[in-house]
């Protein structure tokens, strides 16, 4: 029997509009903006629709974000289109958590505006990087970092593409060193921070005690969670996996190779862009893969 799963995209997809043409058709959806306003004490339409420079600062990128894809999947779910679990890429996981049911839309937003802010602040401006290395195996780069100190993986997103993250200088060894090893493209990232590295761990231990008064609720459907890739089924796990994400590689192609395996065939990608969906397709070209970024995508389904 066909499997759906719904995938939620993580930072760097965010873009002026996003959300906007589910906002403007939709009363439950205008409730997740205002209901974002309310909690944050900013105005949550304006920094997704109006042209600004906060929507690519981590501290708004992270709940703007969520909104988005929670006021989406609403939307997607009235329409009779649910799934049957959900995964997301970072940032994402907390949209796949709403959809599980293990988070409510206030803890969510709230949650992830924190999560944000240790993030924002965890490493100084300058102090790290991240880069995407492409066409190499993980075992090359595995084998590299280990002799590099304070560079760790931060993505495995999909076959040749993986992204490490640490100290700038430690990134850019790791850098050369993969390069004298045949590596033909490694791009530094324009990232705010060292995502994924061992440098927030400070930062995760911290969300840690937010998620500590955060309730988690029974899962209503199955999730794939990052730092593992594997399936969750238990909402007791949830808490400590959410504190380990902010510091551990996230292992989305392991994750979408157990949905895979466990009769997924076919990925909808909620929110802005199509990074997931392309990420999908070089794991398994066979799969469906279908977007859902605007109203206009939801009328074509």
């Amino acid at each position: 029997m066909s499997k759906k799963a719904f995938l939620f995209p993580g930072q760097g997809a965010q873009k002026i509009g996003m959300g906007q043409s589910f906002y403007e058709a939709d009363a439950d959806a205008r409730a997740v903006f205002e209901e974002a306003s309310e909690i944050l004490g900013y105005d949550m339409k304006a920094l997704c629709f109006e042209e600004n420079e906060k929507l690519n600062l981590t501290q708004y990128t992270q709940p703007a974000m969520v909104t988005t894809g929670i006021a989406i999947l609403k939307v997607v779910e009235k329409h009779g289109l649910t799934p049957d679990t959900a995964a997301g890429l970072s940032l994402g996981e907390y949209e796949a958590l709403f959809a599980a049911g293990a988070l409510s839309e206030r803890d969510a937003i709230r949650v992830v505006a924190r999560r944000g802010e240790l993030m924002e602040a965890a490493v100084p401006a300058g102090i790290g990087a991240m880069a995407a290395v492409l066409g190499a195996e993980a075992a090359l780069i595995e084998e590299t970092l280990s002799d590099i100190p304070e560079v760790w993986i931060a993505n495995y997103n999909c076959p040749g593409q993986i992204v490490i993250s640490g100290k700038k200088e430690a990134v850019e060894a790791a850098a050369e060193a993969l390069k004298a090893r045949g590596v033909k493209r490694v791009l530094m990232l324009n990232v705010s921070g060292p995502f994924h590295s061992g440098l927030l761990r400070e930062a995760g231990e911290e969300l840690g005690k937010v998620l500590a008064e955060t309730e988690i609720h029974p899962l209503r459907i199955p999730y794939y969670a990052n730092v593992t890739g594997d399936k969750v089924e238990d909402a007791a796990k949830v808490r400590e996996l959410l504190t380990e994400q902010v510091y551990s590689s996230v292992r989305f192609e392991q994750s979408i190779r157990n949905m895979l395996a466990a009769g997924v065939d076919t990925f909808y990608e909620l929110g802005p862009g199509k990074t997931l969906a392309g990420f999908v397709k070089k794991i398994d070209r066979a799969a469906t893969v279908v977007n859902i970024e605007t109203m206009e995508d939801l009328a074509k389904l």
